[in-house]
């Protein structure tokens, strides 16, 4: 057996599919903890503050609705993290286009000035897409134990 085909261990990094001189990207945290880091990342862009006497809990994505233009725009990078992050972890392409949808619909009702601001402090795209993306995680891991107990039977 030649050195190109020999077995990886489990320590090496495997390298097929890079580019000579090019290291395979490094090991990505399990989804639990991804789903972890995004839901405090939407937290924060959606739910982060309680505004005083109303109880209504706003982020940094409302905040930064408040500049017209520029705030909506830089609100659309973590959305499209979001939405990198639930392919990376296998979501299904109508979980993936429900949350581009949630995403744009926040984005093209909350660039209309002071009704858009209302609206996003409302609708928080962002915990609405880590619901979605969490869902489909335990429908994967469901339909994952399924198929373990229907194979077990058969065999």
């Amino acid at each position: 057996m030649t050195a190109k085909h020999q077995p990886h261990s489990l320590s090496e990094p495997a390298n097929r599919g890079t580019a000579p001189g090019r290291q395979a990207a490094l090991p990505v945290p399990d989804g639990a903890e991804r789903l972890a880091r995004l839901e405090r990342i939407a937290t924060t862009l959606d739910s982060r503050f309680r505004v005083p006497g109303i109880g209504l809990r706003i982020g940094w994505d409302s905040i930064l609705g408040l500049i017209p233009g520029l705030g909506d725009a830089v609100t659309v990078l973590p959305a499209g993290y979001f939405l990198y992050e639930g392919y990376r972890m296998g979501a299904r392409r109508r979980v993936l286009a429900r949350m581009g949808l949630n995403s744009g619909i926040d984005f093209l009702v909350g660039s209309v000035p002071l009704v858009g601001d209302l609206f996003d402090a409302g609708f928080k795209a962002n915990l609405r897409n880590i619901a979605l993306l969490k869902a489909e995680m335990q429908h994967k891991v469901t339909q994952s134990s399924n198929q373990e107990v229907s194979h077990a039977r058969t065999s």
